[in-house]
């Protein structure tokens, strides 16, 4: 008993000599809050260092993708002089005013139907304009035409494919029957209705050729929603309280571009065939617009005797298509992960 009572008196001089010491012996609670906040620290800091962690590898990987697409897209030589082709048109388009030797519609009664010569590279139509600078101003109508008809299908096909993919049911069901009435009327048919209805002009043209290819980038994104919304990243989104919007506009679409991308190219192709056919009839650009489509159009009378007036405008418009057409699939080829090796 006198051992114990020893003890006791010499503790409570050493908590009379410390007073942390002391409040700890008397509130034994503030120690364990005291503990549980030096262990939450060390924790709170370390997932935050692997948080921060994880999305630097994920950012390098969308990169280390990127730049795996193009090693491979530079290893397909077809796909290279494709983009060649595509980069001298579109500097051409740019710098039209200062690469032409004549601006396009200057004309010259004294030299009209004049054949390739040094002064007229590619010669002169009817009217005595040059035809190489008409065809490189008309660079900027057919990229042009093309860029924002494909944009317009796009992004109208792209939501209505979207919207379809991800609800399904009933609203999937209401949306592609509408789709396959469109796919049902020839592109080509459907683009000559709508510029008859409103009229030739650049604008009409443009809306005329987007809306008539609407439902393929519908169908090619519905499917890979359809292949999509169903994996894990969207279920985990799902979980912390992403709206079906960001879902769609921040998961989903990102990861449909590659298809959208090879389809993308090959339609500026086809919308680029497409204004020229309607030009050629009639339905297009109107005189003196340079359009290569309507420079076919006006040198077809004159092809037996003056061969330049329609060959040039139509190795232009083949040139484009066929560099288009090698890029696209290019790009189809360095996007698929069949063949990564």
């Amino acid at each position: 008993m006198q051992e114990k009572h020893e003890e006791k008196l010499v503790l409570d001089q050493e908590l009379r000599d410390d007073p942390v010491k002391e409040d700890q012996h008397r509130h034994p609670e503030h120690q364990i809050h005291h503990d549980s906040q030096t262990i939450d620290a060390p924790i709170e800091s370390t997932v935050n260092a692997t948080v921060s962690s994880a999305m630097k590898p994920a950012n390098q990987k969308k990169r280390s993708q990127w730049l795996e697409v193009w090693r491979r897209l530079k290893q397909n030589k077809a796909a290279m002089v494709g983009l060649f082709i595509i980069t001298i048109l579109i500097l051409s388009a740019i710098f039209a005013p200062w690469i032409a030797p004549y601006h396009y519609d200057d004309q010259d009664l004294l030299r009209t139907f004049q054949s390739p010569s040094r002064e007229h590279l590619l010669g002169t139509d009817n009217f005595g304009r040059d035809i190489l600078s008409r065809i490189i101003y008309g660079s900027r109508i057919s990229l042009m035409v093309g860029f924002i008809a494909v944009s317009i299908s796009l992004i109208v096909g792209g939501f209505l494919g979207a919207v379809a993919g991800y609800y399904g049911g009933r609203l999937d069901n209401i949306i592609m029957r509408g789709i396959d009435i469109l796919m049902a009327i020839p592109s080509i048919l459907l683009a000559i209705s709508i510029v008859a209805s409103l009229g030739p002009g650049l604008r009409n043209v443009m809306i005329a050729v987007g809306i008539a290819t609407i439902p393929t980038y519908a169908r090619i994104v519905r499917a890979s929603v359809i292949t999509i919304k169903d994996q894990e990243f969207i279920e985990a989104a799902r979980a912390v309280g992403a709206n079906d919007m960001r879902i769609i506009s921040k998961h989903i679409m990102p990861n449909s571009l590659a298809p959208l991308i090879v389809q993308g190219t090959l339609g500026v192709a086809n919308a680029i065939l497409s204004a020229a056919g309607l030009s050629f009839i009639g339905l297009g650009f109107q005189p003196p617009t340079p359009e290569w489509g309507a420079m076919l159009s006006q040198g077809r009378q004159y092809i037996r005797d003056y061969w330049h007036m329609t060959t040039f405008p139509g190795l232009a418009i083949m040139t484009t298509i066929f560099g288009l057409n090698l890029l696209g699939d290019g790009l189809r080829d360095a996007l698929d992960p069949r063949l990564k090796n």
